[in-house]
């Protein structure tokens, strides 16, 4: 089953200088989500992730680096349900964001499950029919 890498597991393996233990073990399971082609992007995390590196070439090589990777498709129901999706979260009293709405979305149109450290989307997957992907321990 293929899953979709939310910005903050992306941030981890090719923005942040140095990681703490706990990360590489998130680090090691994107690599092999890749490595058997498995690891999905959307558009918006691609912008966040891009977003904020000031340095040029940095910017550069990040780029670089996801260039490997297409972006999923998103449509105009999946804006349409991101809304819903929103408002259902907001009735139960969980906020979000626009951009995780929408990953939520497209995460439940192609039953996939979503590779995340945000616990917003632990929160999010009370109220929806949202799947997390947890790394394998060996």
């Amino acid at each position: 089953m293929n899953v979709l890498i939310d910005t903050t597991i992306w941030s981890l393996a090719l923005r942040r200088q140095e990681q703490k233990p706990k990360d590489q073990v998130l680090i090691n399971e994107l690599s092999e989500l890749i490595e058997e082609m498995r690891a999905e992007i959307i558009g918006p995390i691609r912008q966040e992730l891009l977003s904020g590196i000031a340095e040029t070439p940095k910017f550069k090589t990040v780029k670089q680096h996801l260039q490997a990777f297409d972006d999923l498709p998103i449509t105009s129901v999946d804006y349409e349900e991101a809304a819903r999706l929103f408002n259902v979260c907001r009735k139960k009293g969980v906020q979000g964001s626009h951009v995780d709405f929408l990953i939520c979305a497209v995460a439940i149109r192609l039953s996939i499950p979503i590779f995340t450290t945000d616990k917003d989307f632990a929160n999010y997957s009370k109220h929806l029919k949202l799947k997390l992907h947890t790394p394998r321990i060996e």
